[in-house]
């Protein structure tokens, strides 16, 4: 069943009317499954122009600590990568922004690719990210997720040999997802000094559109980050409001004012 490329005609929009990207991430499942479907809408309704979705893992090697007890409450209240495409097929006909899946390799090949892909193309994924997929046994996957109309994404980081970034661009599709730092993730006070040199070493290989990860927080990132990247991730921020606000009545207000805060501020920046 293939998709109506949505991530293709989001970035050629975002690049046509020269706007800052923004890609957010949050755990399926947290803080529970409902209002975890409620927030991806807030996030849509606020203007993100992509919406990652963590899939909740019991071994999240590359996640710092805000992420990781997201996904231990994604655990503990039923989350998992079946309850994940559940939720996403439940929203998808109320949003308009593309929706890719985060995702350790071990529950897509416990669930079987084949089932994985289709499963993911009835719920409405566009992309799918693994994480700790190595770029040399992707070929299979990515053709089992371009036969349902998935695009394949590849985490380029500043270690990446040229080699590989040319093997990232040949075989993804998307985008591409480069983070700006070595270690865990996590929310930092300022974007690595090396990410624009990064970005513009990925440019030499590919026109594909760029989103730039790891510790934005703010609109000023946004903005910094945009001006050489399609697009800016933003994560553990996010996630970590989430877990601040999940005891409290205006949960959803305050992600929607947040993602709105990042898009608005960001779009004045240069101004």
């Amino acid at each position: 069943m293939p998709r109506s490329n949505r991530l293709e005609q989001t970035f050629a929009q975002l690049r046509a009317e020269k706007r800052p990207g923004l890609v957010t991430f949050t755990t399926a499942g947290d803080p529970d499954l409902p209002r975890s479907a409620e927030i991806l809408k807030a996030l849509d309704r606020a203007g993100a122009d992509v919406l990652e979705i963590g899939v909740p893992f019991s071994d999240p090697l590359a996640d710092g600590p805000v992420i990781q007890r997201a996904t231990e409450r994604a655990l503990a209240s039923g989350g998992s990568l079946r309850a994940s495409l559940a939720m996403i097929a439940t929203v998808r006909p109320q949003i308009k922004a593309p929706m890719v899946i985060f995702s350790y390799a071990n529950p897509l090949l416990r669930m079987g690719l084949d089932a994985f892909a289709r499963q993911a193309a009835d719920a409405g994924v566009d992309g799918v990210l693994a994480l700790d997929l190595p770029i040399e046994e992707a070929n299979a996957f990515r053709e089992t997720l371009a036969a349902s109309g998935i695009d394949t994404i590849f985490l380029l980081s500043p270690t990446t040999t040229d080699a590989r970034i040319q093997r990232a661009a040949e075989l993804g599709s998307g985008f591409l997802y480069g983070i700006s730092r070595l270690g865990v993730t996590g929310a930092r006070a300022q974007v690595a000094s090396g990410a624009e040199a990064m970005v513009r070493r990925i440019r030499a290989h590919t026109t594909m559109p760029i989103a730039l990860g790891f510790g934005i927080s703010s609109p000023e990132h946004v903005a910094e980050v945009c001006a050489y990247a399609d697009a800016a991730v933003v994560g553990s921020a996010l996630v970590s409001m989430i877990a601040e606000a999940s005891a409290k009545p205006d949960l959803i207000d305050r992600v929607e004012g947040y993602v709105r805060w990042l898009k608005g501020a960001g779009q004045h920046a240069h101004a």
